[in-house]
């Protein structure tokens, strides 16, 4: 609830696969209030948002295309879920007063230039607002790293991996991204898929800082594997050898010391064999005194009924920033990350 003991007064930014599931849980909370839908696509302006977010009574809110008519409404925060920042969009809300919670490649905003990290930090200012990022993996996976350093007297390296099958995710622009069927020859694919994940790296300094390590410098390495056979997996092909399989860090370092790692061993089908065995979740180390390790697994419950587990990896992003915004909307105006919030938890059910 807001400081007048009334319902948070929120839009929505997208309705695809991880902004569906961030309306969805909106609608249903009580001390959120749904008061529009920002929608991309033209199919989807003038629609109901319950019909958008797969719930069966109607909201009265209508998406829309038109940044003016959502500030205009004059909400406290936005659930922000588009697959990539837009500066001026960020920008236009933020001046406005409207605090925004991310799941766009959004951890510090370090992978931003200088200008337009300036030019976020000034629209905070103005609007006496307040930007955070967060998600599943870079996100989620940070705040348990964080966590379990809590139980060492000596921290040396925070090491965190998503090691799994991407091939439920039915993006193709995002796996194209990454180097996924490609040659893996490609001149600068290296480079190309640095840049594309480099939100990773402003997690790595989040919890470097977080730990009092002042790094001297960020690396990136990254191993592409050739798949074995053709894999049609619907959404794009994977022909064989092209990229199957990649596994990449990016690193934080103290001298020689490498203090923090966020990557990826990530494969595309089952054409492939990765230079590490996949675990199937997100396997989250802190080696110190004691060494500490977890896995994360994000599995359905009983009354789960979509067919795959697509959707589950899904709420697994959208939720942890959902869930962010009563902690946001308290916040000091300006960019916050995980390390600067109260710990962020989900809403009981009964």
């Amino acid at each position: 609830m807001t400081a007048a003991g009334k319902p948070i007064r929120v839009i929505q930014w997208t309705t695809g696969n991880i902004g569906r599931r961030s309306l969805h849980a909106i609608i249903g909370r009580d001390d959120m209030e749904l008061v529009g839908v920002f929608a991309h696509g033209a199919d989807k302006v003038g629609v109901d948002a319950a019909e958008l977010a797969g719930r069966p009574e109607p909201t009265g809110v209508l998406a829309t295309n038109s940044i003016d008519e959502l500030i205009a409404l004059e909400p406290d925060a936005c659930c922000y879920n588009p697959l990539w920042p837009n500066i001026d969009e960020l920008v236009a809300l933020l001046e406005a007063g409207v605090n925004v919670c991310s799941s766009a490649a959004w951890i510090t905003g370090g992978k931003q230039t200088p200008e337009d990290l300036d030019r976020i930090r000034k629209a905070c200012e103005t609007g006496q607002s307040t930007i955070f990022g967060s998600g599943a993996h870079p996100g989620m996976t940070n705040m348990v790293g964080m966590v379990l350093s809590g139980s060492c007297e000596r921290v040396d390296e925070i090491r965190i991996t998503e090691s799994v099958d991407c091939s439920t995710y039915e993006s193709a622009g995002t796996q194209s991204a990454m180097g996924f069927g490609q040659d893996p020859e490609t001149p600068g694919l290296a480079e190309s898929v640095r840049r594309e994940s480099e939100v990773f790296a402003e997690s790595a300094a989040m919890m470097a800082d977080a730990i009092g390590a002042k790094l001297d410098r960020m690396t990136f390495d990254v191993t592409f594997t050739a798949a074995t056979d053709d894999s049609d997996l619907g959404f794009m092909q994977i022909p064989k050898g092209t990229v199957g399989s990649v596994y990449g860090y990016h690193r934080g370092w103290v001298g020689d010391k490498n203090v923090v790692s966020v990557g990826f061993n990530w494969t595309m089908g089952d054409h492939v064999t990765p230079p590490k065995p996949l675990e199937h979740g997100h396997v989250i180390q802190v080696f110190g005194l004691p060494n500490m390790r977890t896995v994360l697994h994000c599995l359905p419950p009983k009354d789960w009924t979509e067919p795959g587990f697509m959707g589950l990896g899904m709420i697994y992003t959208a939720l942890p920033v959902t869930n962010a915004v009563p902690a946001v909307v308290a916040a000091p105006p300006g960019i916050v990350t995980l390390k600067d919030l109260p710990p962020i938890t989900g809403r009981f059910a009964g």
